[in-house]
């Protein structure tokens, strides 16, 4: 049976739409596939003053992925950094932390492993800032700074205030043309009223008695005289 002009040209145009249809899906596929560029790391600070690693997954994917972290010395790894953690991936972002107190310029490697897809490092291996993260104790508090002086004007002075002997001092004297106690002694005794008035009294009583009685006797002598 011989196939026709008409049907070998479909048949070779249904063939070369499929290829393209599996490239597609083929680019797709890796597109979407779980990858090593996906995870990123960062060295940070919590609101604490202390360091932590964090790493980031952006795996569309939604694979689940174990991170380990190891501190780096002389090329080899001094230590593991807590235990190793799970993350999925997400397009948005998903991210994983390790509280670890840094020194400046530390460096760490971060192991990613998903089970047949990735098993590495991200590179390059992380390398902290040149400062570390400052504690509570070690951040200038608002007590420490100097409270701002107070001026002059704000503040009397020690010479404003009134002394102890200023506040006792005796009230000023009066002036001249108010009378003092001894200017009314002195007025008393020009109206009499002083210790000298009982005698001139009785002197001026003792005349008087006197006076009487030689006015009686001169009368009583004037009337025997005219009998």
């Amino acid at each position: 049976m011989s196939i026709s002009r008409r049907t070998a040209r479909t048949v070779r145009i249904l063939g070369v739409a499929s290829a393209s249809a599996a490239l597609a899906l083929g680019v797709a596929g890796n597109a979407l596939a779980c990858n090593i560029k996906d995870f990123s790391a960062a060295a940070t600070c919590d609101g604490n003053g202390k360091g932590i690693i964090t790493v980031t997954d952006i795996d569309a994917s939604a694979k689940e992925a174990t991170v380990t972290v190891f501190l780096e010395r002389n090329g080899a790894d001094d230590h593991q950094v807590g235990s190793a953690q799970k993350v999925t991936g997400s397009k948005d972002g998903a991210t994983v932390s390790f509280a670890e107190d840094w020194a400046p310029k530390a460096e760490y490697r971060i192991h990613v492993s998903v089970p047949n897809i990735v098993d590495k490092d991200i590179s390059p291996n992380l390398v902290t800032k040149d400062e570390a993260c400052a504690t509570k104790s070690e951040s200038p508090s608002p007590s420490a700074s100097p409270a701002p002086s107070e001026s002059a004007s704000d503040t009397p002075s020690d010479s404003a205030t009134p002394s102890d002997s200023e506040s006792s001092a005796a009230p000023a004297t009066p002036g001249d043309n108010q009378p003092s106690a001894a200017a009314g002694e002195s007025n008393l005794a020009e109206t009499g009223a002083n210790s000298n008035t009982p005698m001139i009294a009785g002197i001026a009583g003792a005349f008087v008695i006197v006076g009487g009685g030689a006015v009686f006797f001169g009368m009583r002598r004037r009337g025997a005289s005219k009998a």
